[in-house]
């Protein structure tokens, strides 16, 4: 039976530990791993795999997903993994946790977990599409080091803007992020990936856990001469953000204050 079109999870179904711990152990080489850090995703995980996993598939790289369920309360966890266990998926599929809440631990959770040489991450909402992650390894397998998406670097577009307060508030936190990170339009974009050794190297410094964990992410990367690529996308505004303005907002611009400058 096709594995995304039967999903269906009982609430009370459970797995040990162990057996969790046990899937995450058997990760084989790939060239990319695809991280999707996810909170309260049920719905959304199927569809959003689907479309990973067809998309991986026509690749010429070898590729794995690997979703991150970031304490969630629904049934995210065992939805992944069911769909991992079935058969249909062109695409291996994994399922990691991570208790501690925060969009940067579960991204540095993920990202640090694997062995495969180009790694990144992306939103389950699928914001950007899908199909940038071509342009992005090609990229990599030329020298950058790392490759985001930008909806606000030149010949970018938004296909749907988000609401008037998220927008104000972008726009303050993307003045305060320039003093911070040079020459980048866009820190905030849920589509970023990597070269295996300089992403390591960057990720040892870095300590920001919520949504500041990309502008510290990409500050470390300059801060080692590290080459960044930053793509135009057509941006979609997801339904739902787990983005919370008051609270994450005044978080992640305190976060960002406590950052050091990148070198001129």
């Amino acid at each position: 039976m096709d594995l995304f079109r039967s999903h269906g999870i009982h609430s009370g179904s459970k797995e040990s530990e162990a057996q969790r711990r046990t899937q995450s152990l058997r990760r084989s080489h790939v060239d990319l791993e695809v991280i999707i850090p996810a909170y309260n995703e049920a719905s959304r995980m199927p569809g959003t795999l689907r479309q990973t996993a067809d998309f991986l598939a026509a690749q010429p790289w070898s590729s794995r997903i690997v979703v991150v369920d970031n304490a969630s309360v629904d049934e995210t966890g065992p939805v992944v993994r069911k769909l991992s266990r079935e058969a249909g998926s062109p695409v291996p599929i994994s399922v990691i946790g991570c208790a501690r809440r925060g969009k940067g631990a579960a991204v540095r959770r993920g990202l640090l977990s694997g062995t495969s040489r180009f790694t990144g991450f992306f939103d389950a909402d699928m914001a950007t599409p899908v199909e940038t992650l071509a342009a992005a390894m090609s990229h990599l397998q030329h020298g950058a080091a790392a490759v985001i998406a930008s909806r606000h670097a030149p010949g970018a577009t938004l296909v749907r803007p988000q609401q008037l307060g998220r927008r104000l508030g972008g726009r303050a936190f993307r003045a305060l992020t320039r003093t911070k990170v040079k020459g980048i339009a866009d820190t905030q974009c849920g589509f970023k990936f990597f070269e295996r050794d300089a992403l390591t190297a960057a990720m040892v410094q870095c300590r920001a856990t919520g949504f500041a964990f990309d502008v510290e992410l990409l500050l470390r990367l300059q801060l080692q001469d590290a080459p960044i690529v930053e793509l135009p996308v057509a941006w979609t505004d997801g339904a739902s953000s787990s983005f919370r303005p008051l609270h994450d907002g005044v978080a992640s611009f305190a976060a960002v204050f406590q950052l050091p400058k990148s070198t001129p």
